[in-house]
């Protein structure tokens, strides 16, 4: 043993076809608790269609998902759920015409024995787990979303996924459309996941921010592995030429698969 620890979620020779196309092929990747890994590639890599297969949006037609080291099958949505997976997509799935509380809690609300909501502990769990966090700028948890900027809507998406005691978080473009201050806002925010444990996979295109934080960077190329980098042996100008023109990691000797 090397005293590598143990993946929290793992994918061995996933693939997944849609008729002719094969939008992944025999994909490794796997993230541990405490780190951020982030997920890049260019249009068509194979990141989305990834994400959907650990969401259980879409089933792998061949090879095998560990989380803690056991095999798993995802045959939907709430079998993710039950593990601890919870994704944030770009779209965020908010609702605007409701508060902070509101969405935080969005199909899962507290109730008593006579089906009335329990507003006071939903909005104390709320407001607790919005300062875990240290999400400062939000006024009242009563807030309706749609008075937030692009930057706090955000943070409440993330939020809602760890007052569900989520282990693994995928952030799908985070920081997509945000200004400097949101994007600030943001990262500060992924970094803060990774120290409390979870384990969070980084979808994004922007580099910059990939660096940042992230601990480990895996690459995709046409719906293959093309390896998986150290952030500190590594460079953005590496990163663009795996994206662009890299090979399958069983190809390339040197690559860390």
């Amino acid at each position: 043993m090397n005293g590598t620890p143990r993946a929290t979620l793992e994918l061995r020779g996933v693939s997944k076809n849609f008729g002719s196309v094969q939008a992944l092929r025999e994909v490794d990747f796997e993230v541990r608790d405490g780190e951020v890994m982030a997920l890049v590639g260019d249009n068509g890599a194979g990141k989305s269609t990834l994400i959907k297969c650990v969401a259980g949006i879409y089933s792998i037609d061949d090879g095998q998902i560990l989380f803690d080291g056991k095999p798993v099958t995802i045959h939907g949505p709430k079998d993710a759920a039950k593990l601890g997976i919870e994704v944030v997509y770009q779209d965020l799935a908010l609702c605007d015409n409701l508060d902070v509380v509101q969405n935080m809690y969005l199909g899962r609300e507290a109730r008593d024995p006579i089906f009335r909501l329990r507003e006071a502990p939903m909005e104390q769990r709320t407001a607790e787990t919005l300062k875990s966090l240290s999400v400062t700028t939000i006024r009242s948890v009563r807030q309706p979303v749609a008075t937030l900027s692009g930057g706090q809507r955000q943070s409440i998406a993330v939020a809602r996924a760890v007052l569900w005691n989520n282990r693994v978080v995928f952030l799908d473009e985070p920081t997509a459309a945000l200004g400097v201050a949101q994007t600030r806002q943001v990262l500060d925010l992924v970094t803060r996941l990774a120290e409390q444990g979870l384990a969070v996979v980084l979808v994004s295109h922007n580099l910059v921010d990939v660096f940042e934080v992230a601990t480990r960077i895996s690459v995709l190329r046409l719906g293959r592995n093309v390896g998986v980098y150290e952030k500190g042996k590594t460079n953005q100008q590496e990163i663009v030429e795996a994206i662009t023109f890299g090979t399958p990691a069983a190809e390339e000797p040197g690559v860390v698969a």
